[in-house]
């Protein structure tokens, strides 16, 4: 086991800039999650990790030895793909070994039992990957990489192929795995919930640089910037342009009190929807009502804006309806219109 650096990774593809000096670190024993649009560079700082693409500039090292120029072999990572990637006329127990006879090893029967076992996999052995469920496919290809022993975990996006209800099952299982077992794991997804729910950190990328990493707490309640702010929850927090005047800010429908520092620059209010509440604040029109189990997601216009409220399911206006919306001055942000920047965190 061993920490994982990347330090000003540049990648091209023609005209395209994948990476732009990305630098990330993920300590030893650590899940970092990579999150992000897609597009934002996060699979190819995984291969480039891997040895599976090469950086124009930069450098990766690995428990504090340089691995940049090294092919994947020599490395010390194993990798589990989006697809499951198995060898479709092997057995899953060859698959899990194949990885052991390619570096010589030789079949090595007891470990391939004792990472079968680590992911509940050991009663499929004997099964051809056409045998096997998307999610028992993807058991193996963790038990594959969990048999090599390696220094760092690589994930890319190991879950996406998977429906609705698995995914929350293996998410939950890939956690408890990496606590039992404490490895290093560097995991890519574009979900934001296995970002928040499974790492220890979490990256946001955006166009090949990391515009935030912290604690997933972090990302989500004290975000860098507007981006962030609107990547990061669901739905995406409500920005509005927002005007000063007399101590106070406006932004479509709603008005917070003012801090210091503000004036002279173009100022940006945002609000997530779980925070917006029906009451005496200011007036509405109800758009698109959606129930959903427990909760009801209200889409609103407001002074030529739209604003997604997110309230209980028993909170059912009629389309065309009138309202009164309103928000705690705490559970506003502050964004610099023009940058982006967060100027005022949200203190709900």
């Amino acid at each position: 086991m061993a920490g994982l650096e990347l330090e000003g990774i540049r990648r091209r593809f023609g005209s395209v800039v994948a990476l732009d000096g990305l630098d990330a670190e993920v300590a030893e024993g650590e899940m970092l999650v990579l999150v992000g649009p897609s597009g934002c560079g996060k699979t190819t700082a995984l291969r480039i990790v891997a040895g599976l693409d090469r950086a124009d500039e930069g450098g990766v090292r690995i428990g504090g030895r340089d691995v940049t120029g090294l092919p994947p072999g020599k490395r010390g990572v194993a990798m589990v793909f989006q697809s499951s990637a198995l060898l479709p006329h092997l057995s899953a127990a060859d698959n899990i070994g194949f990885g052991l006879r390619a570096r010589g090893e030789g079949d090595r029967p007891e470990r391939v039992r004792r990472a079968a076992a680590l992911v509940g996999c050991e009663a499929l052995l004997d099964r051809k990957p056409h045998e096997l469920s998307g999610g028992e496919r993807q058991r193996v290809a963790l038990a594959r990489a969990l048999v090599r022993e390696p220094d760092v975990f690589l994930l890319d996006e190991p879950l996406s192929s998977l429906d609705a209800q698995l995914r929350v099952d293996m998410r939950a299982e890939i956690k408890a795995l990496h606590q039992r077992l404490g490895n290093t794991m560097l995991y890519v997804t574009h979900d934001q919930i296995e970002a928040l729910t499974m790492g220890d950190r979490v990256a946001v990328l955006r166009a090949g640089r990391v515009e935030q990493a912290g604690t997933p707490d972090d990302v989500f309640r004290r975000p860098a910037n507007r981006f962030v702010a609107r990547f990061i929850g669901t739905p995406a927090m409500n920005v509005l342009p927002a005007a000063l005047s007399d101590g106070a800010l406006t932004a479509g429908p709603f008005s917070v009190p003012a801090r210091e520092g503000l004036a002279g620059r173009g100022l940006e209010v945002g609000v997530r929807p779980e925070r917006v509440r029906l009451g005496a604040g200011g007036e509405a029109e109800v758009r698109v009502v959606e129930v959903a189990g427990d909760q009801s997601f209200l889409y609103l216009e407001a002074a030529g804006q739209q604003i997604v409220c997110r309230t209980s399911a028993d909170v059912r206006p009629r389309v065309g309806e009138r309202v009164r919306i309103e928000v705690d001055a705490g559970d506003a942000y502050v964004f610099d219109a023009e940058t982006g920047e967060t100027l005022v965190q949200a203190m709900g």
